[in-house]
């Protein structure tokens, strides 16, 4: 067997590019108005290919030898919701949960609230606090453990390129808030869900929720 060369800095580079170009493009997409299950069916697609292709995959070794594609439930337009995005001003820490051994720094950027299934629920909008920061949605449900990883998912993290969706105010300068659309259908795994060698935050107590999430990606079960 050929000897696995490891992956190099300017591959994680590569890798971010890519990915934040999958999120631009379905940014658009959505915005043109095309079939929402086309657009996420097309983003499915890019994204196994990169799982099973690219040198900074989070799947270990075994895991790449019989990856077919990352398992999702079926696309459910119910859990493509419009929710209220409101500034929060505190400025005091959040410590989150890892699958290390410290917490990691989090700061409240706002709340987004929504209704789901006839549910009023609110999760909180992190600002990551490391690595250059950026917008950090992480949450758990009523399938978290079972049908969904057990320490829950994650619906976006900007820096990554997974941008909110604004339904207003988009032009101004700063941002005072506003409708945001959020489509749990995208919703993924961190990468500590296909090898623990990586260190993820995970869901802080506020944002794990009573209700179940049937959307987006399932446990990995390689």
């Amino acid at each position: 067997m050929a000897e696995t060369t490891p992956p190099t800095w300017l591959d994680l580079y590569d890798w971010r590019a890519r990915v934040a170009a999958m999120y631009r493009e379905r940014a658009r997409r959505i915005a043109e108005g095309e079939d929402p299950l086309a657009v996420w069916e097309a983003f499915r697609a890019t994204k196994d290919s990169l799982f099973a292709n690219h040198p900074q995959s989070p799947l270990d070794d075994a895991a790449h030898a019989t990856f077919r594609g990352l398992a999702y439930f079926a696309y459910d337009p119910a859990f493509c919701v419009t929710a209220t995005l409101t500034p929060e001003t505190a400025e005091d820490e959040v410590l989150a949960p890892s699958s290390g051994p410290h917490a990691m720094p989090l700061r409240r950027a706002g709340r987004a609230s929504f209704t789901l299934g006839g549910d009023a629920v609110t999760l909180a909008v992190y600002w990551i606090d490391v690595y250059g920061g950026g917008l950090f949605v992480p949450f758990r449900d009523a399938t978290s453990g079972g049908e969904t990883y057990g320490a829950g998912r994650y619906l976006h993290d900007t820096v990554k390129g997974s941008e909110l969706l604004r339904l207003d105010n988009a032009d101004e300068h700063g941002y005072s808030g506003g409708r945001v659309l959020l489509d749990f259908n995208y919703a993924y795994n961190p990468s500590c869900a296909y090898d623990p060698r990586w260190v993820c935050p995970l869901t802080p107590p506020e944002n794990r929720l009573a209700v179940a999430i049937r959307a987006g990606e399932l446990v990995f079960h390689e």
